[in-house]
Formats: structure tokens, sequence, C-alpha cells
């Protein structure tokens, strides 16, 4: 029956991502997401969202951990891990005396994890890569007054990852892995001019579709430092690539007297690709009741020409100088009193905490776009039965403040939920 059920979880979470995607709905509402592939997507489950997004170092056979694929080595022979989580947001929004709140709600992911052989773990699941969504306008006057012009801007879609990734310990204290994706989705962004007066309306439409897919190879040392302590180091590397994609620009000018359109799409052959990214990070481990991470992650987007259409010559090429090197720093802790206490729930629960500080991978204008500051906090409750309590509930609770010099400040707070079974699939009973 529990197999069943878990199947049934299965189906349901993919079905009800494979929808969202489908109708391109998208997990964001911001501005900032017009620039570059939108926003770069939190893809930590939600046991690591409690700790800011921090798990590079992190090895457990108690969760999935898809930030380092050489974590999955530690899952046990007697466990299948499947993990699901959502989210909700509100944010907040403010340029000089105005303020808007948006809400919205997503979900995040869902990924599994079990052991093939001793010492090699397989995982597979689905990702978010990036969101765009966004729709606002503003409106000028032109010249001598005679009438006003709004530029009304839109954006929605996002990329998503399918994928499989194994994590093997060939010597004891050392872990590699390697996560195997298809990258898929599309986005579209548009600008819109409506005049008031005679004057020619005109709209541009970019859109983007993707078909490609990612790597990225992970390692961890596992060192012993005395009788209750151990230090993980862990490292990630992600392969930069063309993905093959054929960016367009459709640009359509409309007489508003005779309503006649002249239509012109311009094509970018290959025209994106991913940055090469490097990850380290460190973790102290004390007990089974105490975890200290922190990690430290760049992305060379410095390094990617992307799309551009230039105003002044009428030309859609790639274009230097638009995006920029990302860096991201954070650091978490999880404390649990005491995991083999036989009748204490309370001492069971995990309790976690982190912060993150992140530059951002593109410009706005040839000026810094926002950084970016986390806090967050978070629960792991185990669900209990007479059998066991290896299930756990994780709730994380995260604050995002993004902010840049002369441009929009927006402040989010956002819940995640994510449902852990822990089940042991592969035991062997004996019959007396």
């Amino acid at each position: 029956m529990r197999k069943r059920l878990f199947c049934g979880l299965l189906t349901a979470t993919m079905t009800i991502s494979a929808l969202g995607q489908t109708n391109n709905q998208s997990g964001t509402i911001s501005p900032y997401s017009q620039f570059g592939m939108g926003l770069l997507a939190d893809q930590s489950q939600t046991a690591q969202k409690g700790m800011a997004g921090t798990g590079l170092a992190l090895r457990s056979g108690t969760m999935v951990n898809t930030l380092n694929p050489a974590s999955y080595s530690a899952v046990d022979s007697l466990t299948m891990l499947f993990d699901a989580g959502l989210s909700a947001q509100i944010t907040n929004f403010k340029e000089g005396s105005t303020k808007v709140n948006a809400r919205n709600a997503d979900f995040d992911y869902a990924v599994g994890l079990f052991r093939l052989r001793k010492h090699l773990g397989m995982s597979f699941g689905l990702l978010p890569f990036s969101d765009v969504g966004y729709s606002y306008s503003t409106s000028s006057y032109l010249n001598n007054n005679v009438g006003t012009i709004t530029q009304s801007y839109s954006g929605k879609g996002g990329l998503h990852q399918v994928f499989m990734g194994m994590g093997w310990s060939p010597i004891k204290p050392l872990s590699v892995g390697v996560n195997a994706a298809f990258l898929w989705g599309n986005y579209t962004r548009s600008v819109a001019s409506s005049p008031t007066t005679t004057v020619n309306s005109l709209s541009k439409t970019y859109e983007v579709n993707v078909n490609s897919y990612n790597l990225t190879f992970g390692l961890q040392w596992q060192q012993p430092i005395g009788r209750h302590d151990q230090v993980t180091l862990g490292a990630t590397l992600g392969l930069g690539h063309k993905l093959g994609s054929d960016p367009t620009c459709q640009i359509m000018n409309t007489n508003t007297s005779t309503q006649v359109s002249d239509t012109t799409t311009l094509t970018i052959e290959n025209g994106l690709k991913l940055p090469t990214s490097y990850g380290v990070g460190l973790a102290w481990h004390h007990r089974d009741r105490l975890t200290v991470a922190a990690d430290l992650q760049m992305q060379q987007w410095g390094d990617v020409d992307y799309p551009d259409y230039d105003e002044q010559k009428g030309v859609y090429a790639l274009r230097s100088n638009l995006l920029c090197n990302r860096t991201r720093m954070s650091i978490g802790a999880d404390y649990v009193a005491n995991p083999d206490h036989p009748s204490s729930y309370l001492k069971h629960v995990h309790l976690r905490f982190g912060a993150a500080y992140a530059t951002p991978y593109y410009y706005i204008n040839g000026h810094d776009g926002p950084k970016e500051l986390t806090l967050s906090a978070g629960l792991g409750l185990p669900l209990l039965n007479k059998w066991e309590n290896r299930s756990v509930l994780n709730i994380s609770a995260q604050w995002v403040h993004s902010s840049a010099k002369d441009f929009i400040t927006d402040n989010t707070f956002r819940i995640s939920i994510g449902l852990t079974f822990n089940e042991r699939w592969f035991a062997k009973f004996r019959i007396n």
C-alpha cells in the first residue's frame, strides 16, 4: 500500500509540474526577470532552503541533496527517498514613493534517491532553472507635448530541467558524482508602444526556445577529526556550453491611421550559452546533532555574449558586457537536540538557520543589477508512526532583499514546504 501511495504521489506531482510548464506559468513576478535568462532559481530542496540554500558539503543518507551529486553515495541499502516541495511568496516592490505588492505560488521540485549497489547512489527528478514573469507600463509626453506614448513591458516563461545523477565512493573519504540534465523551456518578452496621436506604434517580441543539456560534476571528502566530529569538503563544476537555441526578435510597425502593419523577424543562430560555474563548500558535523556549513559559488556569466537589439542600427546580434560574473556566499546550521531519544518528539525536530549574499549576473543600462541578501529559518518535523519516524515534513521561511542604486527595491517573504518520504523498500524479512 505504501508503494502504491508513493507512486501515486509521484505521478500527481509530475503531472502538476508538467501542466504548469505547458501553460508557461511563471514562478516569479519581478521586473528584474526581464534581463538575461530571467531570475535564476534556487535549486536546493526545502531542508537546505532553511539554511539559505547551503549544501555543497552536506552529506546525509536521510535527505536528497542535488546541489552536489557526490552526496548521493551516502544513501544506505535499505532506503528509498522521495522529496517534493512547493512555495508561496509575497513581494513588496518599492520605487521612490510608489509601492506595489504581489503574491504568487509555484511548484518547486520533485526528486528521488536510492542505492544501486554498495557505495553507489542514484538520483532523479525535476528541478527549476530560471523564471521570467513581469508586466508593467510607463507613460511619457511626446515632443512639444502633442500627446503621450505608453510603453508596455511584459514577459513570461522559464527554463526547467529533468535530471538523473549518480554518486560513487571509490574509497572511504572520497565521493564523486555527476548530474546529467535535459534543459528545456521557453520564455517570451515584449515591448509595445501605444501613442495617443497618429505616430506609428511599434512592438518588439523576443522569443527563446531551449532544448539542450546541463552537466554538473561534484566531489566530497569527509574526514573524521575526533571521536564525535567530522569535516566535509565539497566542490562542484558546471560545464559552460552553447544551447543550440535560435533567439528571435519580431518587430511590428503599425500605422495607427490605416492599421497596416509591417513585420520583420530577426534571428540569431545558436545565440544562447550557459556559463562555466564553480562551487566550494565546507561543513562541520558534530555528534549527529549539529551541522554548520558554508558555500561559495561562482558563475562566469561575464564570458557569455547575450542577444540584444540595437535601436539605432536596427541590428539584432550577440553583444558582450550585458552580463557579469555572479558570486553567491552562504552559511547555514542544522541542529537537532537528540535524534536517538526514545520518547520526546521535540528532541527529534531539526532547527535550521541560514544567511546568503549574492551579486547580480546582469547589467541594467550599464549599471550593476540588484544585489541579494537572504535570511532563512526552517523546521524538520518527523512524521511519527508505530513503525518508524524516518519521513520528514520540512518547512522553511526566507526573507530576500534585492536592491540596486536608483532602481526598484523588492522584499520577498517566502514559505516553502517539502515532504521527504524515507521508506525502507529493500529490507528482507524472515518468517519463523
